[in-house]
This record gives C-alpha cells, sequence and structure tokens, in this order.
C-alpha cells in the first residue's frame, strides 16, 4: 500500500498532499490542547508499532505481498488525531531512511493510512463498542474497524491508481504513470486485502490490543496502572520478529521498480513497457533502501533497520515532550 514515486502524477500528488495539510493542522491542533506532557512518548510507541507492523510482510493471492498497519489499534489506544501524527511519522521515516513509499506521494501514502485508517476504523469501533457496552461489543468494535480501515486504504489506494491511465496519457495514448485502468487496480488491490491483509490487520490489533489491555491498563484507562516496560518488550519482541517479513516473496502490488514492471504480467498479457513518467520521473535515494545494510546479511539489515526506525521515533517524540507544557487534562479514549 506504500505508493511508490512516479505512479501517481505530480498534480495527483499535489491534491493528495494538499488534501492532508488541514488534516495535519487540526491533528497537531489537538494533539497539542489534550495530550498532557507525558503521554506524548507515548505517540512515539505507537509510531514503532505501526513503523514495525508494516514490516511484517505477508504473501498474497496472485504473488503478491501485504502487510498490517496498525492504524485502528493506535486510534484506540492513543485516540485517532494522535494517531494520525504517528503514522505520518513512520511513513516518513520509510520514506526518507528506507525508501519504502515515495517521498512526492508521501502526501497520497498519509491519505490512505494515516487518515482514512485511523479515523474510519476508530469511529466503527466506537459506533459498535457504545451501542454494545460490553466487551464482546468492544472486541467486535475492533474486529470491525480495523478490517473496514485496512480496505477502505486499499480501495481508496486502488482508485489512486486507477485513474492515472484515464487522465494522463502520451500522444500514443500509453499511460504516463500507474499503467492499470481501475478494472485491474481494483480487483488487485481489493481481493487480497479482503482475504488475507485484512484478517492480519485484524489479528495484530486485537492481540496487541488485549495484551496492553492486560498487562498495561493505563495505557487503555485513565487512572489505571500503566507499565511502561512492558510495552517496551513487546517492540523489542517485534524487532527481532522482524525477519519473519522476509519469508514473502515477492513485489506489493503497485510497488514495481521502473526496471521491473514492463515484465509485469495480467492477464496473461505482459506490460511490455515503461511508463514515460516512471522512466524519466523523480528518484530518491535512501539511506537503507529496502530495509538493508550494505555488505551485511539481509536479516541482519532487517533488525537493524528495525531498530534504527523505532529508535528515531521514540527519540523524536521525547525530544517534542521535552519541549512541551504540562497540561491538567489527560487523553482518554474512554475505552
Amino acid at each position: 500500500m506504500h505508493i511508490p514515486d512516479n505512479y501517481l502524477s505530480p498534480s495527483t500528488c499535489i491534491v493528495m498532499g494538499a488534501a492532508m495539510v488541514p488534516v495535519w493542522a487540526i491533528a497537531v491542533h489537538k494533539v497539542k490542547k489534550e495530550v498532557t506532557r507525558s503521554k506524548i512518548p507515548m505517540i512515539g510507541i505507537g509510531a514503532a508499532f505501526s513503523f514495525l507492523m508494516m514490516m511484517f510482510n505477508v504473501p498474497l493471492p496472485g504473488g503478491t505481498t501485504g502487510h498490517a498497519v496498525g492504524g485502528t489499534l493506535l486510534a484506540i489506544l492513543l485516540g485517532p488525531y494522535a494517531a494520525c501524527i504517528a503514522i505520518t511519522v513512520a511513513l516518513l521515516i520509510q520514506a526518507l531512511l528506507f525508501g519504502d513509499g515515495g517521498i512526492l506521494s508521501f502526501g497520497a501514502n498519509c491519505f490512505n493510512m494515516a487518515f482514512i485508517i485511523p479515523f474510519l476504523g476508530y469511529f466503527i469501533y466506537k459506533f459498535i463498542k457504545d451501542r454494545t457496552k460490553s466487551e464482546k461489543g468492544e472486541y467486535v468494535g475492533i474486529i470491525v474497524g480495523s478490517y473496514v480501515g485496512i480496505n477502505m486504504a486499499a480501495l481508496v489506494a486502488a482508485i489512486e491508481f486507477g485513474v492515472q491511465p484515464l487522465l494522463f496519457t502520451n500522444s500514443q495514448g500509453q499511460p504516463l504513470y500507474s499503467p492499470y485502468p481501475l478494472s485491474i487496480s481494483i480487483p488487485a488491490m481489493m481481493i487480497p486485502h479482503l482475504l488475507v491483509a485484512g484478517v492480519v490487520e485484524v489479528l495484530f490489533t486485537t492481540a496487541i490490543y488485549t495484551f496492553i489491555k492486560k498487562v498495561s491498563p493505563g495505557t487503555i484507562f485513565e487512572g489505571a496502572k500503566q507499565k511502561i516496560h512492558t510495552i517496551y518488550g513487546l517492540i523489542v519482541a517485534l524487532i527481532c520478529l522482524t525477519p519473519l517479513g522476509l519469508l514473502a516473496t515477492g513485489t506489493a502490488w503497485g510497488e514495481w521498480g521502473a526496471d521491473e514492471i514492463k515484465d509485469v504480467v495480467h492477464g496473461g498479457k505482459q506490460l511490455g513497457y515503461t511508463p514515460a513518467g516512471m522512466k524519466n520521473g523523480f528518484s530518491f535515494n535512501a539511506i537503507m533502501p529496502d530495509y538493508s545494510v550494505k555488505g551485511l546479511p539481509e536479516i541482519v539489515g532487517y533488525i537493524l533497520s528495525a531498530i534504527a526506525g523505532v529508535a528515531i521515533m521514540v527519540i523524536i517524540f521525547k525530544i517534542i515532550s521535552s519541549f512541551s507544557k504540562t497540561k491538567p487534562k489527560d487523553i482518554s479514549n474512554e475505552s
């Protein structure tokens, strides 16, 4: 779901980035107003959870791969506005440091994963939970919210891909950017997400929420005991397990490199060319491309990438908290 650069036209990227500006502005305002100084580092921990979940690639139907995002999980734990900021930071680190997701398409990726998933997932979760008022209803809300949230994000990404050949072509009628129309992009994205990636999102969300609720209820319920060291322990365990994401082979749909897209086969037909916008488009060289470290085994590079990403996010929000004023009101998701 990480759209690379040059799959979307520059004008599409501008529109999607502009759409995120008011979302980011409101989210920052809400967090500054409602989140206490002591809670700000939790946003960094939330960003770390999302970052690590996105490293666990799973095989999808059609020979591609996908991953969970954790947007609904973070919205439940932190509130949707803080979750939006956390996932935005995670996506920024992924793009800049690891080349996972584009620089120009950053706004589109944030719209899909940092806006749609946490806000829609949280709305569904609250809608169900508030009307059932039971633990069973709470978990039904978590399951439905996380499943619908990630699938809606996948649908929007598919539409972003699919409108490109309708709007941007060369004089010969060939697409300049993403070459696959809506009739291909929507089923190609939705079938694997509905069947597999959505289920993985539900499993991660439910398992991590249950663990945190049991060992550190203060993270969820205001006034309860918070054991932050147990949450850090879970992060360390996830870091150690991230190489499992290397077991899934193949490229995620819509994330092929400019050198391989011409060989992609759909419906038994090879594309046979590289769209001009991809071939001659924007290029950015990440420091640790594809979560690798030059000269080191793939597994070692993956673990070091996980450590680096988590450390950067936790440090960023600890620094922000050191400059924040203490507020009498604490954030609560009223779970």
